[in-house]
Parts: C-alpha cells; sequence; structure tokens
C-alpha cells in the first residue's frame, strides 16, 4: 500500500497545478455528483414507471367495463328477444291476404316490450324467417337473403343455438360499402318450434361504441384486439369501419388484459405511453438549471478562480524567470497577493530592481557609449555627403546656365535657373512639413517650367485665400497633383489647356483643388483611382502606376489621422477635377 502511494506522489509531483486542481475537482466533486444524481434518476424513473403502470391498469380496468358491458347490453337485448311470447307469434303466424298482415305488424309495433327492447342508440336487431306470408322490409327479412353469407354459413356450421360474431363484411352487395360488424345471432326456438326457421341478428353500432371509446381521452394508446385484429381503438385512424381490420403489432412493455366472452377471447391492450423527456425537462428547467449552478458551475467556478490566482502567478514568475538571459530583467508589472505566492512575486520585484541597477551602471553604460560613439562618426559622415552632393549639384547647373547665356540661349538658361531654384527649395525645407505659400511657389516655379515645353499649349490659374498661406501641410502634396495634370492631361491634348489651382477654407474644411482640362478619363479607370486613393496604403507604392498621386494620399491621410476626404470627377475630352478635403484643426495646429 505504501509503495502505492509513493507511486502516486511521485507521478503527482510531475503534473501542473493546474491539472491536479482539475483532476481534484474531476474524483471530489464532478463523478460523486453524477453517481449520485444518476442513482436519483434512477429512483425517480421506477417510480414514474410504476406510477405509469398503475395508470394503465386502470385504464385497462375501464376499457374492460366498457367492452363488455356493451357486449352484454347486446346479449340481454338478445335474451329478450329470445323469450318474447308476442314476437314468436307474429313470426309464426300465416297471413292470407294483405290486410291481416297489416293489422299483424301495427300490433306487433304497438308491443311495448319490443320497442323497448329492439330501440337502442348502439343496438340494431334485424329478424329472419322462411315465412313465406310475411313482406319483407324493414326489420323483417327473408332468410333466403343471408343463405350465401360467410357468417350464416359459419353459425350454421358451428350447431350453436346463439353466437357472437365479430368480422368484416364485404358480401352485401347492396350495402353501400363494406363494413366492420359486431352482432349476436340467435335461433328464436324458445316459444314454439313450428313449420318456419326463425333467426333474430343483434348489431352493435361500431361507429358509435368506437366513437364513445375515443372520447373518453384517455392519454394512452388502447386497442381491443381479437385474434391479432384491431377490433377498435382510442386512435381514430384504427377505426375506419369501412376497411377491414388492421394487424396489431405488438410493442415492448404493452399491459395485456384478456377477456373471454362468448368462446372469444378478446385483449384489451394498453401501450407504454412515450416519456416525453423534453417537455419535462422544460416543465422543470428552473429546478435543474439551478441543480446544475449549484452542482457543477459553482465548484468549477471557484476551481477556475482558484487555478487563476494560484498557477497564474506561478506561470508570470516562470515567464519573468525565462528572461533573465535578456540584457534587462523585466519586473512583474502586476504583483498581488498577500500570499506565499504575491511575498515572492514583491521578493522578485526587489530583486530585479537591485540587477538592473548594476546592469545599467556597468554594461549598458559602454553599450550606449560605444553606440554614440558610432552615431556620431555616421552623422559626422553624412553630413559631408549633404554638403558636397548639393554644392556640386548646383555648382553644375550654373555652369551650365552661364554656358548658355555665353551661346545667346536664354531660354535654356530660364529652364536651367528655374530648375536650379525647385531643387534648391527642395533641398533646403529640413521639415516634412511646409506653408501653403511656400508650397505655391514650388507649384509656379514648376508650371514656368512645364511651359518651356509646352509653350502656349499650357496656361494656369493659382488662386489661394489669404487665410490659408500660413496652414502647413505635407510637403510636395500640391505639386504631385499638378504634375499629374500636366503629364496625363495637358501632355496627351494637341489642343490648349488650362491648369486651375484653388486653396480655400469653408465649414471648418480646407479645400485643396486641382483642375485641368486635358482629355479626362474613362469612368472605369477613374473610379479605380479613386478607390485607390481612398485606399491608399504602404503596399500600393510597390505597383506601377501614378504611384506619385498614392504617395501624396497616404501622406495627407497620415497627416490626418486618415480623415482626408478625396473627390474625383473626369469626362473623356472634358478635363479631369481633383479635391482633397483636410479638416482645419490639423492644418491649424501646425501654425
Amino acid at each position: 500500500m505504501k509503495k502505492l502511494l509513493k507511486k502516486i506522489e511521485i507521478s503527482m509531483d510531475n503534473f501542473k497545478i493546474k491539472k491536479k486542481l482539475y483532476i481534484m475537482y474531476l474524483l471530489c466533486v464532478l463523478v460523486p455528483l453524477i453517481v449520485t444524481d444518476t442513482l436519483v434518476i434512477t429512483l425517480v424513473a421506477h417510480s414514474v414507471e410504476v406510477s405509469k403502470r398503475h395508470e394503465m391498469e386502470d385504464v385497462a380496468n375501464t376499457v374492460k367495463y366498457y367492452f363488455i358491458n356493451c357486449i352484454n347490453n347486446a346479449d340481454s337485448m338478445t335474451k329478450s328477444i329470445y323469450t318474447s311470447k308476442h314476437i314468436d307469434t307474429f313470426l309464426e303466424q300465416k297471413f292470407y291476404n294483405p290486410i291481416d298482415y297489416m293489422n299483424g305488424y301495427q300490433e306487433f309495433q304497438k308491443n311495448i316490450q319490443f320497442a323497448t327492447g329492439v330501440n337502442s342508440n348502439r343496438l340494431t336487431a334485424t329478424f329472419y324467417t322462411n315465412n313465406g306470408t310475411i313482406v319483407p322490409g324493414g326489420l323483417l327479412k327473408d332468410i333466403a337473403s343471408i343463405n350465401h353469407k360467410r357468417w350464416f354459413e359459419q353459425f350454421e356450421m358451428s350447431g350453436k343455438e346463439k353466437k357472437f360474431l365479430v368480422f368484416y363484411d364485404d358480401t352485401d352487395k347492396y350495402a353501400i360499402s363494406p363494413q366492420r360488424r359486431m352482432m349476436f345471432i340467435q335461433k328464436l326456438n324458445f316459444i314454439s318450434h313450428g313449420n318456419f326457421r326463425k333467426f333474430v341478428v343483434v348489431d352493435l353500432d361500431y361507429k358509435t361504441t368506437t366513437n364513445n371509446l375515443c372520447n373518453m381521452h384517455f392519454a394512452v394508446p388502447v386497442y381491443i384486439c381479437l385474434d391479432g385484429k384491431i377490433l377498435m381503438s382510442n386512435d381514430k385512424t384504427k377505426n375506419n369501419y369501412s376497411m377491414p381490420f388492421d394487424d396489431y403489432v405488438e410493442k415492448k412493455n404493452s399491459l395485456v388484459m384478456n377477456i373471454q366472452l362468448h368462446d372469444n377471447n378478446f385483449q384489451v391492450i394498453i401501450e407504454h405511453p412515450p416519456i416525453e423527456v423534453i417537455s419535462t425537462i422544460r416543465s422543470n428547467f428552473p429546478i435543474i438549471a439551478l441543480l446544475i449552478l449549484i452542482n457543477i458551475i459553482l465548484p468549477l467556478i471557484y476551481v477556475w478562480g482558484f487555478n487563476r490566482s494560484f498557477t497564474k502567478r506561478l506561470q508570470e514568475l516562470s515567464d519573468a524567470f525565462n528572461k533573465i538571459d535578456e540584457e534587462r530583467l523585466c519586473e512583474i508589472s502586476d504583483a498581488r497577493g498577500r500570499d506565499e505566492i504575491g511575498k515572492l512575486m514583491f521578493n522578485y520585484n526587489k530583486m530585479v530592481h537591485r540587477l538592473n541597477d548594476l546592469i545599467q551602471k556597468v554594461y549598458i553604460s559602454k553599450m550606449k557609449e560605444q553606440e554614440m560613439t558610432v552615431a556620431r562618426k555616421n552623422a559626422e559622415l553624412l553630413a559631408l555627403h549633404s554638403q558636397i552632393n548639393p554644392h556640386f549639384l548646383f555648382n553644375a547647373l550654373e555652369s551650365i546656365r552661364m554656358h548658355s547665356i555665353i551661346k545667346k540661349e536664354y531660354e535654356t538658361a530660364d529652364m536651367v535657373q528655374c530648375l536650379a531654384i525647385l531643387q534648391r527649395q527642395y533641398l533646403e525645407w529640413n521639415e516634412d512639413y511646409v506653408e501653403i505659400e511656400r508650397e505655391m511657389e514650388f507649384v509656379k516655379h514648376y508650371l514656368e517650367l512645364q511651359k518651356y515645353r509646352f509653350g502656349e499649349r499650357l496656361s494656369y490659374d493659382l488662386e489661394v485665400d489669404d487665410s490659408c498661406k500660413e496652414y502647413r501641410i505635407p510637403k510636395l502634396s500640391i505639386v504631385t497633383f499638378v504634375e499629374n495634370a500636366c503629364v496625363h492631361g495637358i501632355e496627351s491634348k494637341s489642343a490648349p489647356g488650362w491648369i486651375f489651382l484653388r486653396v480655400y477654407s469653408e465649414q471648418n474644411f480646407l479645400f485643396i483643388e486641382v483642375e485641368d482640362t486635358g482629355n479626362g478619363m474613362e469612368e472605369e479607370f477613374m473610379s479605380k483611382l479613386l478607390l485607390k486613393m481612398r485606399d491608399a496604403n504602404i503596399t500600393m507604392l510597390k505597383e506601377k502606376g501614378r504611384v506619385g498621386i498614392i504617395n501624396a494620399c497616404l501622406r495627407l491621410k497620415m497627416f490626418t489621422n486618415n480623415e482626408t476626404k478625396f473627390e474625383l470627377e473626369s469626362e473623356e475630352g472634358v478635363g479631369t477635377i481633383v479635391q482633397m478635403k483636410i479638416p482645419l484643426i490639423y492644418v491649424e495646429q501646425m501654425v
């Protein structure tokens, strides 16, 4: 036993604390709960089963009494007719003329005992005789009309005075449709044994009898069977009196009660009602939910909370120790708790603080000193490059301009001078943002340079509100759209064109509009370009096409936290207009 406990202890030492807690919850809470609830449910189910069985027995006794009472009523009527002297006298009498017969028949109808015995809401009596002086009709019929009937042949072959029959009668060619029948057939030879054969047939009204059974509204399926056939049921689909009797398919846990009547062994079968699990759960859902909450969820929440309090802090300590190889130890930002783990976390932070001070003084300070030395040398080198490259470029451009003047190529000299001014302004802007007024100077020099190329084909008009000149925007934002208007609008058009630039403020927004009267764009291409402008991102800059436009849109969106709005309208052969709508709050704060 000790060895077994030792093995268990060793194996438990290898489990994580989180796993140990859930094992404890499983073995100490969940498994006992499942066993206990299963036992309770089993006992309750057995109790319900016993209750259902008693209920089925009560239903079977009620149906048995009802069925026996129906047959006994028919039997009593048959006996009453069998012992009636008035009925026997009428059936034995010979009538020599219609008047005598009518008088005898009227006297026959006036007999109170006969009337009360024959008329019933569920019973019908029919008399058969071979007395040729009796006119067939109504309750009186000739025996010759039933000689071919199977049920009459069955009665004759039995040799009995009386017999109870249940069958499906499809032999009457005069009937509207075949029908199910339950009846007594009785020889009328109790009073006299004359020269005539006499029979009475007492029929139970099958439809009324089955309807009364259905109207009892039993909660369980009920069947009355004979020789494996369903005679009647509280299931109306089984009571179609114009169809043959259905076969009964035996079901499990059904209650069968036998009834021995008139040489027939009837069975009253009560089927076990289906267990309505879903409806039972729905009706008791609040109690079930409360039990689940108390027995399962609450302990699970406690174990989860205990696990979070215990294992999470240990994991944070473990993660902190795993970072010990880094150049700076990290403190536990959320040291908490007054238990042993909480004290360990606070002590760890104290240790980290002291070690970091030592690392900062001894190691990090030397590394930073080396990095600063390297950075200083790189800065000095870049400064030399930035001084040499523009100086060389401007000297070269000045040499070209002077050479052009010597050769009297004044137009070329002016173009070189504009280019030098553009380049010098670009290099002298030390920040990413520039006043609109300076940006407009850049635009103007660019358009003047383009006029040397296009000549009279290019005209421009620049309109800037005085209130907008001091606003700062990302540099080269406007000139990019002006350049696009020149290259893609004016250049592809042989006729003269205009470029209009308007800058104004309205309703807390700064509007910048660049319009050209060039060839315009197709609607499909315009829609794609507008979509790119609105969704501009770094990935698009790697694609071919109008990268300058995407670059400018991206910088404006970054400048305004993605609040700059772009609109684009174009018509082929007419021109294009681009509008940028910038919230004033962003440009005002740069002033």
